[in-house]
């Protein structure tokens, strides 16, 4: 019985063994290709790339539905070697390709990315074919991508090490250089493309303004963005886009051009504006994907750091503003889905805020943080760094919207210390649910003192259109329709899309339009 079961182990081995081996082999039969492949996309569209700099990869399949094996005697791209387009077929890299063989009822992937000079091509559409088999079997898939010039803004390299920027004497190890007075002023000619960190000003402090105009787009590498430095300033000079006429608001967002990356946060850094940077405007700025949109030191006096109009921040990995110890003025603000908060106001300052929407529904990660934060200390220190307490001089925000996907969206941090903290809500809606009374004796957050908070809507509905999208504007059923204060209407007549606000208004950065 011994034996037998051997000799049956060993044979059930070896013909095991065997199937194996046949399933492995690579001389299988086939047949000619008849014509009758099927492909999951008969056009590749390339998303639009900037002059040589190399595409994603892209990928289809290309299928045999017979009951055959098949050899496909040439696959080839119809410019040839000359095409601009990189291939890969089922694991082979080349432009050329013979005898490619599709297993009965099977799939292969195709491979497709691509590096064009824009200067080399007729027409920024740039297209091929992938052509499969020849005469009356040829089939083929068509590859379009479109190519943009642009101006690329780099640091210059020495001996393979790449620029570092050196401020106030400082070298702070960060890549990037100050831009040359040629370079102060974006036009909408074509595109910007940055890498490393552009820094507005010179190495001694003097004072440069960067001048961005109507309809110009900024693209940003990873770990890049702009710094404001002492005694310079810039002024976004975007305008409502008008149908029919050329786009004229301007854009701040990753170069990752892809449409899988049109909401993904955090591509690139930050907009920074150092302590004595002064008199900043911004007009029609959309801002997306950014680790911080905008981060403004200020010194805490009544200079004005920055006004901010019509301008939308979205998708900002860690914060959507962050002001620390500024004075900033926005209206007409929208503000949305940020991994921290939508705005912080920290370490003391001033911030005059009206019509404006904060809203986070943030849903990349946990977020336990409010979308609104104000505060005469920095919240974001070191565990290790010493608190240091400076005056909240004034902080008005009225008619506007802080809202989101938890409980608490307002947070106010008031240290012990007998510095001022100085502020007031009026006319707005704030989600404020704190159903565990943690907040109870909070003289903070006592919503009926009207020296506060006047006229609030606590925990309203807001009936955003489509939050998850970045669409805050109200429907029909908003808590926000006809109640803003009249008097800041006043100051702010048309909304963040140019309609013109009804007396009483609504709340929030969008009027309601049936």
């Amino acid at each position: 019985m011994k034996i037998k079961s051997k000799e049956t182990f060993l044979l059930l081995f070896f013909l095991f063994g065997l199937i194996i081996i046949s399933s492995c082999r690579k001389d299988f039969d086939t047949i000619l290709n008849t014509g009758k492949l099927e492909f999951s996309k008969d056009t590749v569209f390339l998303d639009t790339v900037f002059t040589n700099i190399g595409s994603s990869t892209y990928s289809f399949k290309v299928y045999n539905r017979s009951n055959n094996a098949i050899t496909i005697p040439k696959i080839r791209l119809e410019k040839g070697i000359d095409s601009n387009y990189r291939l890969n077929v089922d694991g082979i890299t080349g432009k050329d390709f013979e005898n490619i063989n599709i297993l009965a009822k099977d799939s292969i992937f195709v491979f497709v990315e691509t590096t064009i000079d824009y200067s080399q091509v007729s027409t920024p559409l740039y297209e091929d074919r992938l052509l499969f088999d020849s005469g009356d079997n040829m089939q083929s898939v068509t590859l379009i991508t479109l190519v943009q010039d642009a101006h690329f803004l780099y640091p210059s390299k020495s001996n393979g090490v790449i620029e570092t920027i050196i401020i106030d004497g400082v070298d702070t190890e960060v890549q990037g250089r100050f831009l040359n007075d040629s370079e102060l002023i974006f036009t909408d000619e074509k595109p910007y493309v940055v890498y490393g960190y552009m820094v507005v000003g010179d190495e001694s402090n003097a004072a440069k303004t960067l001048i961005v105009n109507p309809g110009v787009k900024v693209y940003f590498h990873q770990n890049s963005g702009l710094i404001i430095n002492n005694n310079s300033k810039m002024e976004v000079n975007g305008s409502l886009n008008v149908d029919g006429q050329e786009e004229t608001e301007i854009t701040f967002q990753g170069d990752r051009l892809e449409s899988d990356f049109d909401n993904i946060p955090g591509q690139w850094g930050q907009i920074l504006f150092r302590t004595k940077s002064f008199g900043n405007k911004i007009n029609y700025l959309n801002i997306k994907n950014a680790s911080i949109g905008l981060n403004i030191f200020g010194d805490g006096s009544n200079t004005n750091n920055i006004i901010i109009k019509n301008t939308k921040i979205y998708n900002s990995s860690f914060l959507g503003i962050w002001g620390n110890n500024a004075n900033i003025e926005a209206e007409n603000l929208v503000i949305s889905n940020a991994g921290v908060s939508c705005f912080a106001g920290v370490s003391g300052g001033s911030y005059i805020i009206k019509h404006s929407t904060f809203a986070n529904y943030w849903n990349s990660s946990l977020r336990n943080t409010p979308s609104f934060i104000l505060s005469n200390y920095n919240v974001f220190r070191r565990e290790d760094e010493e608190i240091v307490v400076l005056n909240l001089n004034e902080a008005i925000v009225s008619n506007s919207i802080i809202f989101g996907n938890n409980n608490i969206e307002l947070s106010l941090e008031k240290s012990d210390d007998q510095a001022n903290f100085n502020y007031l809500f009026q006319n707005s809606i704030i989600k404020f649910d704190d159903t565990g009374g943690n907040f109870t004796n909070n003289h903070l957050f006592d919503f009926t003192n009207i020296s506060i908070y006047k006229d609030i809507i606590l925990n309203g509905n807001v009936d955003f259109k489509d939050f998850l999208s970045n669409n805050l504007e109200i429907d029909a059923n908003s808590n926000a329709i006809n109640k803003a204060k009249i008097n800041i209407t006043q100051e702010v007549p048309f909304d963040i899309k140019g309609l013109q606000r009804a007396l009483p208004a609504d709340i929030g950065a969008y009027q309601f339009k049936n």
